[in-house]
């Protein structure tokens, strides 16, 4: 996949001119252009030479996208051409001010004018003419881009603007060169006639208008790119390296992997790497949005961005540059910004004619009112309205600027949806089947029950395991020495260790013979009571593995360990369902663990012995049934991950799983999922609600300027109005795009269930 910025698109109409043209270059697979980000993204063989070639034969500019350092350096540019339209704006005001004054302030409200233009109408026109050809000069942007635009014969807002500006100006110029031949011929009452055909300060008014609607769309654009541009400022610049011995501070471009780097306290973390020396607690709010400070020591890993809070800390660099975590989560915010949802396809198809077509409307509302007998100016006017009330720019906007908003408010809250099309279709799933292992459950074994024999004690009997089970390497033996850690206990010395592969282990202490294992095996060297026969069975049932010990052949109780599932799986699955989503468990383990974990977890159906590619198959069966999301963290996973419709990886997984993903979860959290899904919808219907806003905004505005509704209602609009309604409608689809921000993904509280 290729990636190009592009430079002089002003509408819709102008990305759809743009993939048209790259979709005709052989090799290209599918193009796709993004308005708000003015960036391409192309798949095919085709060679990236020839894809910039193709957008400068169609009138643009394009370039291979940048890394971070080129997008720094991009940042002067765009805040010049920010500074410039803000100049032009105050410059165009200031003249306009003036025009108005002449015009409707002389005119309509009877302001005084100089001596020696009382009654000189000509001179009065003249000077608005001059006043209006200042303000054409300064928002010379829109006739360049326009009318380029249009000799190419691809049309686009700049187009609509230059023509109602041009024919304003020009019909305004007509008609006082009229006046001074009327004035010539001693006609005082046609003089003052062509007064009132006067359109200047319409053209100067539709330009300034039009310009501060395009300071208002770019402030709001700025906003919905607030995440990313937040996510890329945290990339820290440089980094403190031991080079020699010596600490010595390097631009971050130079760090290599391996390299060892310190961080001292409130200092950002330069790189991805593992703590070598020291202690400390590190805010990783940044990339995770917990606010807990996660603590550091000796072998743990540290993540880019972040920041050390306390201690002096030395790493060692295992990821830099592009490779670090959080180069990756800008990576995928970005890539699903310039990606498209698929409810953005009727949009696309509108705007691709939507500029001619707007035209001929405007060609057609001057012929029918001259036809109707009404004058020129009348004719002209609803013209013109027509032409600077259409917004090519409402439709466009109306799909990339929630996307971009949505996936903003996703990697702020450690939810990362790789493109426009997991964003969109995330929440309309109706089956979730989640993994097991490390997604429900904790993905490691741990201490249950601790059930000690007659006369034992439990502190006994732990200790007895401890000092069994220190040399082992099973996970069991883990769980249980995590256990013994917790209580203070610590194992004894132990002689002539082994280990009975299936069976459990024996070793010596002080002279006794300790012994652990299965119940089979403890009952072939001991004597196991009723009750504790009992309690195994019962364990053993809830899906728990019950481990015996005994010392000289006298039996010292049971502790039993099982994966047991995260606090808030249960939670989760609980408003998965009420969100009207049916739960799946699948797992490789055996049915009775498998059914004791569904049960705790509260899921519908439990899907239990099934291998990696009896994952995929099961997969493909409930798709079937309905849209269905893959929720999992193992390379035995990756499968049913691509297999389903939405997949869906814990983030602590392997890379296999989130590459395989459509959609991450940076925290581990399974109520994430749910979160995920709520952030879709919520992302849908605000596309939706911007495209109807946009659709309706086209359907009522453009036969209200064209006059459509004069005699029904006596309604018409002054070709101003018409440039006024232009400029705010993008300004409020990209500020309803921004509602997503209140969005409270996690509140469960006004689920509903998906009708679709």
């Amino acid at each position: 996949m290729l990636q190009f910025d592009i430079t002089g698109m002003s509408c819709a109409a102008c990305s759809a001119r743009i993939e048209k043209a790259v979709s005709k270059v052989a090799g290209v697979s599918s193009c796709s252009v993004n308005l708000l980000t003015n960036s391409m993204t192309v798949e095919g063989t085709a060679d990236s030479g020839v894809i910039i070639s193709a957008v400068t034969a169609a009138g643009y500019g394009a370039s291979i996208k940048g890394s971070q350092a080129v997008q720094r350096a991009e940042e002067a540019p765009q805040k010049k051409s920010s500074s410039s339209m803000k100049e032009r704006l105050i410059s165009s005001l200031i003249f306009l001010v003036l025009l108005m004054y002449f015009s409707m302030g002389h005119m309509m409200w009877g302001f005084p004018l100089p001596p020696f233009l009382e009654g000189n109408h000509v001179a009065m026109g003249l000077i608005q003419l001059l006043l209006t050809v200042v303000i054409m000069v300064i928002n010379q942007k829109f006739f360049i881009s326009g009318f380029k635009a249009l000799f190419k014969g691809a049309p686009n807002m700049d187009t609509l603007v230059a023509l109602g500006a041009s024919a304003a100006f020009g019909y305004s110029t007509y008609a006082l060169f009229a006046m001074t031949d009327a004035q010539l011929h001693g006609n005082s009452e046609a003089v003052m006639s062509y007064m009132h055909e006067f359109y200047f300060e319409s053209a100067a008014m539709i330009l300034t208008l039009i310009t501060v609607g395009k300071m208002l769309e770019a402030r709001s654009k700025g906003k919905t790119t607030d995440a990313l541009n937040s996510l890329m400022k945290l990339a820290p610049t440089t980094a403190t390296v031991i080079r020699d011995g010596a600490e010595q501070q390097i631009p971050i471009e130079q760090l290599n992997a391996g390299d060892i780097f310190a961080v001292r306290p409130g200092e950002s973390i330069p790189a991805d790497g593992v703590v070598t020396e020291g202690e400390s607690s590190v805010n990783e709010a940044a990339l995770t949005g917990e606010s807990i400070p996660a603590d550091k020591a000796a072998g743990d890993r540290v993540s880019a961005a972040t920041i050390n809070l306390s201690g002096y800390i030395r790493c060692k660099a295992t990821q830099v540059g592009s490779d670090t975590a959080l180069s990756k989560i800008i990576k995928m915010v970005s890539d699903a910004a310039a990606t498209k949802a698929p409810i953005a396809k009727l949009a696309d198809k509108v705007s691709g004619v939507f500029v001619p077509v707007v035209i001929g409307i405007a060609l057609v509302t001057v012929a029918v009112w001259l036809m109707c007998g009404q004058t020129v100016g009348y004719a002209l006017a609803r013209g013109i309205s027509v032409l600077v009330i259409s917004c090519p720019c409402a439709l466009g906007l109306a799909t990339p600027v929630a996307i971009m908003v949505g996936s903003g408010v996703g990697a702020k809250n450690g939810i990362l949806f790789k493109t426009a099309v997991s964003l969109e279709e995330t929440g309309k799933i109706r089956i979730a089947a989640l993994d097991k292992t490390g997604t429900i459950t904790k993905g490691e074994p741990a201490v249950t029950d601790i059930v000690p024999a007659e006369g034992i004690s439990q502190r006994e009997l732990l200790s007895a395991a401890c000092t069994l089970e220190a040399k082992s390497e099973h996970p069991l033996a883990a769980a249980v020495m995590k256990k013994c850690a917790e209580e203070g206990i610590a194992p004894a010395e132990t002689g002539k260790f082994s280990i009975m592969p299936g069976h459990g282990l024996s070793a010596e202490s002080d002279g006794e013979k300790l012994l652990g294992g299965s119940v089979k095996f403890i009952s072939e060297n001991a004597e196991i009571s009723p009750e504790l026969l009992s309690e195994a069975d019962r364990l053993s049932g809830e899906g728990k593995t019950p481990l015996c010990f005994c010392r000289d052949g006298r039996m010292l109780g049971i502790i039993a360990a099982a994966d047991v599932i995260k606090p808030e799986s249960s939670e989760a699955v609980k408003q998965l369902q009420r969100m009207g989503i049916r739960v799946v468990m699948l797992t490789g383990d055996n049915e009775r663990t498998a059914r004791s974990i569904g049960a705790q977890a509260g899921v519908d159906e439990v899907i239990a012995g099934v291998l990696p590619d009896g994952k995929e198959e099961v997969i493909r069966s409930l798709k079937r049934q309905g849209k269905t999301a893959m929720v999992g963290d193992g390379i035995n996973d990756a499968p049913a991950l691509t297999r389903a419709d939405i997949g869906i990886a814990i983030g602590a997984g392997t890379d296999i799983a989130i590459d395989a993903a459509d959609v991450v979860l940076m925290n581990s959290r399974l109520t994430d999922v749910p979160a995920a899904i709520r952030l879709s919808r919520a992302a849908l219907r605000n596309i939706k609600e911007n495209l109807f806003w946009a659709f309706i905004y086209n359907i009522i505005g453009i036969p209200l300027a064209a006059g459509a509704f004069v005699n029904l209602f006596g309604w018409s609009m002054n070709p101003m109005f018409g440039a006024a309604a232009m400029s705010l409608s993008s300004f409020c689809v990209v500020s309803n795009a921004l509602r997503l921000n209140l969005v409270k993904i996690h509140d469960p509280k006004r689920d509903k269930k998906n009708q679709q």
